[in-house]
């Protein structure tokens, strides 16, 4: 590498993390962690992303990178390497390391399901062998883990019936799930997550029995995560109204995938539904206050003790799942696609 070519390196390198710090930090100004997703291959090769995730933020979240379907491929085999690098790199920069997800329906690998399927007595026994493995080789350092992932019914009352681990285990493998981890770890953080159930009651009401049951039977569950994937058409009322209740089990509560989107979707792949095709300053502008209203919510109705934080699912447009998964185009970010700050930011930083 020639002088040159490394002062110029250098300079580029000085100037986007100037970029970055020109904008006030939101850990700065929080009283609880600020997170984000992050796919940790694609972002470990874009020094800009880089410098805006360790400027704005103390906890981490893999946003694929640690569920089962990249820890436990086939049969017999665990793969660490992705998860002992996100460890690195989380030590490094002084963040909070969350574990995403341990038991998840879509996260499960096919070869488990054709074995469960022909030995039903042999899924049980995988899952507390997995779940002791995984939390037992990151003992003291994942905070926090995200036990069960969307055990519920997409709409509606109930619990997802067609996973293969309510298939073969019945409802009891949500409540093992966290007793198999809480025996692993005893101080880490344990949640239930799902989606929907900031607006859905009849989803939420499911999940409240859940957790009131498991906490009148010591099921060691610690906290509730609400994804928050949300919609600018969603009443504040209803969120309000959730939280509290939510709250009001004394459990830890974490904003987990926070995003807000304009156009709409079905809840399913592909299932996108473009009602706008374009993004105005006034959209941008009333995203910017539902932004704030949901942070102001969070810091008024969650006890301060209990307010596990808000980790932004992707924090940028120009990355955001919505787009790929729902195959439509929105902008559901606080960042844009040129990675800089929408007035999304400024109402969620002048909430903070």
């Amino acid at each position: 590498m020639n002088r040159s070519y490394l002062f110029l390196l250098c300079f580029v390198i000085t100037q986007s993390i100037a970029q970055n710090n020109s904008v006030t930090s939101l850990k700065s100004k929080a009283n609880f962690p600020i997170g984000s997703s992050i796919r940790f291959v694609p972002f470990m090769k874009d020094t800009k992303l880089k410098g805006l995730q360790q400027h704005h933020f103390d906890s981490y979240t893999a946003g694929s990178d640690m569920k089962m379907y990249q820890i436990a491929p086939k049969p017999g085999v665990f793969r660490w390497e992705r998860v002992d690098s996100i460890v690195a790199y989380t030590k490094k920069n002084n963040q909070r390391l969350f574990g995403h997800t341990l038991i998840w329906h879509n996260a499960t690998p096919k070869w488990i399901e054709k074995k469960a399927k022909k030995d039903p007595a042999w899924l049980e026994g995988f899952m507390k062998n997995y779940i002791q493995t995984y939390i037992k080789k990151y003992k003291g350092i994942v905070h926090g883990w995200d036990v069960v992932n969307e055990g519920l019914n997409t709409k509606g009352a109930g619990f997802r019936t067609e996973s293969i681990w309510y298939k073969t285990m019945g409802q009891s493998y949500i409540e093992k799930a966290f007793r198999y981890a809480h025996e692993a770890d005893p101080n880490a953080v344990l949640f239930y997550n799902d989606f929907n159930i900031e607006r859905d009651t009849l989803k939420f009401n499911t999940m409240m029995k859940m957790v009131e049951d498991f906490q009148q039977r010591d099921v060691p569950i610690s906290g509730i995560g609400f994804q928050m994937h949300i919609r600018m058409d969603i009443p504040n009322e209803i969120i309000a109204y959730t939280l509290k209740r939510a709250a009001d089990t004394g459990l830890q509560i974490h904003l987990s995938e926070v995003d807000i989107i304009f156009n709409t979707h079905d809840d399913s792949k592909g299932g996108g539904i473009q009602r706008y095709n374009t993004v105005t300053p006034e959209m941008l502008r009333s995203q910017a206050k539902k932004y704030a209203e949901l942070v102001q919510m969070y810091q008024d109705i969650v006890p301060k003790d209990q307010q596990y934080g808000i980790t932004f699912w992707g924090f940028n447009d120009r990355d955001t799942w919505i787009n790929r998964f729902f195959k439509m185009k929105d902008w559901p970010c606080i960042y844009d696609e040129a990675l800089q700050p929408k007035p999304a930011f400024y109402g969620f930083l002048n909430a903070l």
